[in-house]
């Protein structure tokens, strides 16, 4: 049945919802990469609270979604920007969600790395955010996950150079038990992040992160680098010590820079694949065949769905990932913690279920047609 979707402009326009899913199953793990899906919480919307108050998590349905992942051979990255860490989800219940998530990791043989941050404090000295890291490194190691140590706004806000950062970091690393991941954020995702590593020119801010890389190579599994600059992300693979990887965290181009070139290739994580999970698994396995080709012909398409969630103000991005768990019916409702379903406009909700029905990622494509249209009745639009 023909929906009417607002356009950009307000105008309303039909559009014919498809029929049939894409036909996508679990298969083998992966070979060629290293593959995470930074995963979104299922608020509790029966919860009496308000979006100052701390979040109240559907904790049943944040972890079926996360053996959703698992089930795809993804791995999932928890408790990063994807799960409103810092935007709705506070560090307790953050911490919770790492416990939980991480004994669920376990429980069915699913990989799982876990962020570290500093956001049980706003600002402070140098040592007292030390202090806030360990404390976050200590509960991930404890809790059996691997850990990702994610960009401070404490630390932005109180170093005073490269240097600060250096020390920071390089405590850290001495200190962690197993190799970790290191998370250049870039301001795009988080403005409070603006000028990380000591500078705002990237260049500078660069050769400190491969500093810190550098000075430490057997405690740096890898770096998931978020700037949305392809070639940048090229240019700081090529420049890291043998054995450490790089983790594209590029929702723009990830397509090309997992599929590599003659001199290497980006692992992945992504929170554009919590929306894309099965159909990215598929590509990666067709990877692992050494079918660059059809790797590309799966994702490349996915792109501008991709480009359309992440638009910005870019940091709103989780707002159209939830939207499109509900439509898949991950979860029964759109609601998020922090209230941010109001975080974007209509004609943006309308375009992210059009683009994600025509790639067929829908199970239930007749249920994301219902839901979409009460979504619409909802805003006032009607047949």
């Amino acid at each position: 049945m023909t929906l009417h979707l607002p356009d950009a402009n307000g105008m309303l326009r039909a559009y014919e919802p498809r029929t049939e899913p894409l036909s996508v199953n679990p298969g083998a793990p992966f070979t060629s990469r290293t593959v995470f899906s930074a995963a979104h919480v299922v608020a509790d919307p029966y919860a009496d609270t308000t979006p100052d108050a701390p979040a109240a998590v559907d904790w049943d349905a944040t972890l079926a979604f996360r053996r959703h992942l698992w089930s795809h051979g993804l791995g999932v990255a928890e408790a990063m920007d994807t799960a409103q860490r810092g935007m709705g989800l506070d560090w307790a219940g953050a911490a919770e969600l790492i416990r939980r998530s991480a004994a669920e990791a376990q429980a069915v043989g699913g990989r799982i790395a876990c962020g570290v941050g500093t956001d049980q404090i706003t600002g402070g000295t140098l040592a007292e955010v030390r202090a806030a890291y360990e404390e976050q490194l200590a509960l991930v190691e404890e809790s059996g996950a691997q850990a990702i140590l994610m960009a401070s706004r404490a630390l932005a806000a109180t170093a005073r150079g490269p240097e600060d950062y250096l020390e920071v970091y390089g405590h850290l690393l001495r200190q962690a038990a197993e190799p970790v991941i290191l998370h250049w954020l870039g301001p795009m995702f988080d403005p409070a992040l603006e000028g990380y590593w000591g500078s705002t020119d990237l260049d500078a801010a660069t050769g400190t992160f491969l500093e810190v890389i550098a000075a430490h190579p057997d405690k740096v599994d890898g770096i998931k680098v978020s700037l949305l600059d392809a070639q940048r992300e090229i240019d700081l693979r090529r420049r890291l010590p043998q054995g450490v990887r790089c983790y594209t965290g590029d929702d723009f181009n990830y397509p090309e820079l997992i599929a590599g070139d003659d001199q290497g290739f980006s692992h992945a994580l992504l929170g554009i694949f919590d929306p894309l999970g099965p159909l990215a698994a598929e590509a990666v396995r067709v990877l692992d065949t050494g079918n660059t080709a059809g790797f590309r012909a799966l994702l490349d398409p996915t792109v501008e769905l991709s480009r359309h969630l992440f638009q910005a103000p870019t940091r709103f991005y989780k707002t159209g990932v939830v939207l499109l768990a509900w439509l898949a019916g991950h979860q029964s409702h759109f609601t998020m913690v922090g209230g941010l379903q109001s975080a974007r406009s209509l004609p943006h909700f309308a375009r992210a279920y059009e683009l994600a029905d025509g790639l067929g990622l829908f199970p239930d494509p007749k249920l994301a047609e219902e839901r979409m249209r009460t979504l619409l009745h909802l805003y006032g639009v009607t047949p």
